[in-house]
């Protein structure tokens, strides 16, 4: 069972890798009956640390349509029950919150909307896709089965905390620049902010996440970029003191990030090349995307 499970993914992975290389290298479009995963981050800012395992996608404006279709079909308390919402309006009582409503809708228009089958998410977003599944089913209870009902793969994505605030999670939208470690940030820039870390006053570095909060994201994270266990990482760091260790993790994730960095900078140089890969990408994800909007359209009445 194991076995096939994998051959599955393997298929579903090989084939969105497909894509990413154009109309000549894509199969043939999908049958409803396969599999399809659908994985993404928000395309907005620089991607940083905490995004290092994910997968940026390319929006159209079909996304949209289908986001406001969906919205006037939840219900407002629907919405308020998602923890995102509760949290944040609770501690920021934002004007914009309004926004934090409609965002895990667009979501799930955008997992709809390619009729995906699975979802890696992350158990901070366990929530949204229960919306997304129940946004699904009523959709199809009114209208016919249409869409998949998604299911949640849970990932094992490495939390990557706040540097500045450990009980938080690392933010590309963090006010405090200090805060996140971009993939472009420059060496200088980036043992700055591992040098600005917050910690505690105990030198010795240990993992203990509940009550040395700072010290364990810092281990968390060499750990994360090295490949070693965390066991390894703190016997390794024996008799270092936690500022010292600080510039260790930050010389690791430099390390880390170096071919990374060359080949961006590679790829600004040929514009053109990039310019035709968000063509072919859009261009796909048009394909997919036209016909099920489209549907929808004639489904709730629109056309």
């Amino acid at each position: 069972m194991a076995l096939h499970s994998m051959r599955k993914a393997r298929e579903c992975w090989n084939f969105i890798r497909a894509l990413h290389q154009g109309p000549e290298a894509a199969p043939a479009p999908q049958k409803d009956s396969v599999k399809r995963i659908f994985s993404g981050i928000q395309p907005t800012g620089i991607p940083h640390l905490g995004n290092y395992l994910g997968a940026i996608e390319s929006w159209v404006s079909e996304h949209t349509q289908l986001s406001w279709i969906l919205t006037c079909m939840v219900r407002l308390p629907r919405l308020q029950h998602l923890h995102q919402w509760k949290a944040k309006t609770a501690k920021e009582k934002q004007n914009g919150a309004m926004g934090l409503l409609t965002y895990p809708v667009l979501q799930a228009a955008d997992i709809l909307l390619y009729k995906s089958t699975h979802v890696p998410v992350g158990e901070d977003q366990v929530q949204h896709m229960e919306l997304v599944q129940d946004l699904a089913q009523g959709f199809n209870k009114k209208y016919g089965e249409f869409f998949p009902v998604p299911r949640s793969i849970l990932t094992s994505m490495k939390k990557v905390k706040s540097l500045r605030d450990p009980s938080a999670k690392m933010s590309k939208s963090d006010p405090d620049k200090l805060a996140t470690v971009r993939i472009t940030d420059s060496p200088e820039e980036i043992v700055q902010k591992f040098r600005k870390a917050v910690t505690d006053f105990t030198s010795e570095v240990t993992y203990e996440p509940a009550s040395r909060g700072g010290v364990s994201n810092l281990v968390a994270i060499h750990a994360a970029v090295t490949g070693l266990p965390v066991e390894e990482v703190v016997c390794r760091s024996a008799g270092i003191d936690t500022a010292h260790y600080k510039l260790v993790v930050a010389d690791a994730v430099i390390e880390k990030f170096a071919p990374i960095k060359s080949e961006i900078e590679k790829l600004k140089m040929n514009k053109d090349h990039l310019e035709k890969v968000l063509q072919v990408g859009s261009a796909k994800a048009k394909e997919l995307a036209y016909p099920v909007c489209q549907e929808v359209k004639k489904l709730v009445g629109f056309l």
